[in-house]
């Protein structure tokens, strides 16, 4: 049993009842949302297959993977997690947009992915609500997932000459950006050291909030948020929240009109769509490509808040 003092757990409890139910919608969907990518009916916008996508098996995991056309030169890496209860392509017109910005892109189904033949763990591994009593086992072995399929990318010939290996990103949402911010250093024993920027989707992080553990993060964030999106943005905006806790240089971009969902195929505002994309690809740019005329201070129409340091 999670032993906390029981002004500090009624605090968290208040907080995570809300993240609790806005991650809870993933459990929620129907099973043919989860069905294999190529199948003769009907899904959900969420995974339907874009022409630049591929699949691999590599590392025990199931990897979506997004290439740069006419790829000719290593290219820079980026691995996106899944939300809880998500999948690798819950995400692919961002996805997509990376890799026609000329990022490889490759993302795993972890163990609580919703997928046809699979059937996800229905409860966290620990409350969502009780984030005082998550700790560096928590999910942990989706920060595995990760540090082994670099492992295997840099071992596998085929896929080690297209990488640009002093150039990788992480991107992650929700349940996700958790795992990318875990291995940034928020969780000091996952720490992937050649992580050089992380993308956090609307990210579930009251666990790094409550054992303030933003310190161990030594590389460029930017949080994404949206003002519907009432059970996580809070945690991240707030005077104590995430953004504040971590270093410069970090990012805070909140859009308009936008809930948790906003950052998968459930979100069809082409709008929407093009600022996630240009902010996204602007920071992997600017951090990653080291491309040092791109600037991260503008707040186009769409943007409630934009915020850096």
């Amino acid at each position: 049993m999670c032993k906390n003092s029981p002004s500090r757990i009624r605090k968290t409890n208040s907080r995570g009842i809300a993240v609790a139910l806005v991650l809870a919608v993933f459990s929620q969907l129907p099973e043919s949302v989860g069905a294999q990518v190529g199948e003769p009916q009907k899904r959900s916008l969420l995974f339907q297959r874009d022409a630049q996508q591929d699949f691999i098996s590599i590392a025990g995991l199931k990897v979506a993977v997004w290439q740069p056309q006419a790829l000719k030169q290593p290219a820079p890496l980026v691995i996106f997690s899944h939300g809880f209860h998500g999948r690798n392509t819950q995400s692919s017109f961002l996805m997509t947009a990376m890799a026609k910005a000329g990022y490889l892109v490759m993302a795993p189904d972890h163990d609580d992915a919703n997928t046809l033949g699979k059937p996800a763990a229905m409860r966290s591994e620990v409350a969502f609500k009780q984030a005082d009593c998550w700790s560096e086992t928590t999910y942990k072995k989706r920060g595995q997932d990760i540090e082994n399929l670099l492992a295997a990318l840099h071992k596998d010939p085929n896929w080690s000459k297209r990488i640009d290996w002093p150039k990788v990103a992480l991107c992650g949402h929700s349940l996700g950006g958790y795992t990318v911010l875990g291995l940034a250093g928020a969780w000091s024993s996952w720490k992937i050291p050649e992580v050089k920027a992380v993308l956090a989707l609307s990210p579930y992080c009251e666990p790094f909030i409550a054992h303030d553990t933003f310190g161990g993060i030594k590389i460029p964030v930017m949080y994404q948020g949206g003002t519907r999106d009432f059970g996580i943005t809070p945690s991240v905006k707030r005077r104590d929240g995430a953004f504040a806790k971590t270093g410069s240089p970090s990012y805070f971009v909140e859009f308009e009109k936008m809930g948790h969902l906003g950052w998968t195929g459930f979100n069809q505002n082409a709008n929407q769509q093009d600022l996630i994309d240009f902010y996204s690809i602007a920071f992997l740019d600017k951090y990653l490509k080291g491309d040092k005329s791109i600037s991260l201070d503008d707040k186009r129409q769409g943007v409630a808040e934009l915020t850096c340091k």
